[in-house]
């Protein structure tokens, strides 16, 4: 991590010209029952690893190094580290790394031993961002996390001693959750010395157990109790010292998360590995869903693309507002701000106090309304670019 890079609207605007490669890593012990990624059962991990080098091979490098990579999961830590270090190796080949290059790795607590995060030092990796959720064994249950309270905190310390940068992940609003517990979670993850906090919402997405259990009848979040909940945590982390840069991740100086930022700015960044999403020249491409046919399409030298689509137009200014609106600088006004603030929806969310204009930047001002304020924008009828 770079001790002098600024988390402002330098920073978040500035990402927009940098570039980054994601890892898909699909396996996972066990499914979450709130999750809806491209996972699968733990499996062959040598010819996964010989699929993502393969793809990585031929894929084509860009134009200047890469200053962010992101390998997600799935599990990236159920990896052995020889086979996570042949991946990393093979990317560095076919792209280069920028000097101050951010490589981050997400892992589960119980898989993270001293031993391993050293290993994982050594293999490149300089932040990792762990998925603590909760530290309350209860919660962590409900969330059918495989951890408890204690493996939590024991993988945070061991992250901390070796890694330059560690996020936790944590999920609020899960059944079983008091404002009690919330709040000792947050205290003690910080605690640990994290440099960077990611808090989100439970969501019921559609086709997760999640989603089944509660059309059988299970309570459903309450979005009432998830907004006192994020106030909460707005505060706590605020007087640690973490800043809020985005909805939902905050960072000490120097800690944003390199590879989020770009995605944000509609950065080009490169996608390996089943279900992988990329953005380049304009194009948003993405792979194929299920690892099977990914791991048969790479094998037989085929392009295991599924699916793009061209962002031109007006398109591209609702996805910049889309997307900038997410951080906490906001995003320049431009001419789709402009014509948000104008249109009635627009005037209401401004008198409401739900989005602010500040030194010619759009910025939403209530996070947790986000999703409104974007509503709104792909209901407005732009002018073609």
């Amino acid at each position: 991590m770079r001790a002098d890079r600024p988390d402002s609207a330098t920073l978040a605007d500035g990402a927009a010209d940098l570039v980054a490669a994601y890892v898909h890593v699909p396996f996972c012990r066990r499914r979450c029952p709130y999750c809806d990624f491209a996972v699968a059962e733990m499996g062959d991990a040598e010819r996964l690893t010989g699929a993502l080098v393969a793809e990585i091979g031929r894929s084509r490098p860009f134009a200047r190094p890469l200053d962010a990579v992101y390998f997600g999961g799935g599990t990236p830590s159920a990896l052995e580290p020889k086979l996570l270090r042949r991946v990393l190796e093979a990317l560095q080949h076919r792209f280069r790394f920028a000097p101050d290059v951010e490589v981050s790795l997400e892992a589960n607590p119980e898989d993270l031993t001293p031993a391993l995060a050293s290993t994982l030092v050594e293999c490149g990796f300089n932040r990792i961002s762990l998925g603590v959720q909760s530290l309350d064994d209860d919660v962590l249950r409900h969330l059918g996390r495989a951890h408890d309270g204690v493996q939590g905190r024991a993988a945070l310390d061991a992250a901390r001693a070796v890694f330059p940068s560690v996020n936790a992940d944590l999920i609020f609003g899960a059944p079983g959750e008091s404002a009690g517990s919330w709040e000792r979670s947050l205290r003690g993850v910080i605690e640990c010395g994290v440099d960077h906090l990611s808090a989100y919402a439970l969501t019921v997405e559609r086709g997760t157990a999640l989603s089944r259990a509660v059309a059988k009848g299970a309570p459903a979040p309450d979005p009432d109790l998830q907004a006192d909940a994020y106030d909460v945590a707005l505060q706590i982390v605020a007087a640690a010292g973490l800043a809020r840069y985005e909805t939902s991740n905050f960072a000490r100086r120097g800690h944003a998360c390199a590879y989020n930022l770009i995605t944000w700015a509609q950065g080009e960044y490169e996608a390996f590995g089943n279900g992988a999403h990329r953005h380049r020249d304009g194009v948003r491409s993405w792979n194929l869903w299920r690892l099977d046919r990914y791991l048969e399409k790479v094998e037989a030298g085929s392009s295991p693309v599924s699916g793009h689509e061209r962002v031109e137009g007006a398109a591209v200014e609702v996805e910049r507002l889309m997307l900038g609106l997410r951080r906490a600088a906001g995003v320049t006004l431009g001419r789709g701000g402009a014509a948000l603030l104008a249109s009635p929806a627009g005037k209401r969310l401004a008198d409401a106090g739900v989005i602010a204009v500040e030194g010619g930047r759009l910025r939403v001002a209530r996070p947790l309304l986000g999703d409104e304020v974007a509503r709104e924008l792909l209901a407005i009828d732009l002018p073609e670019c």
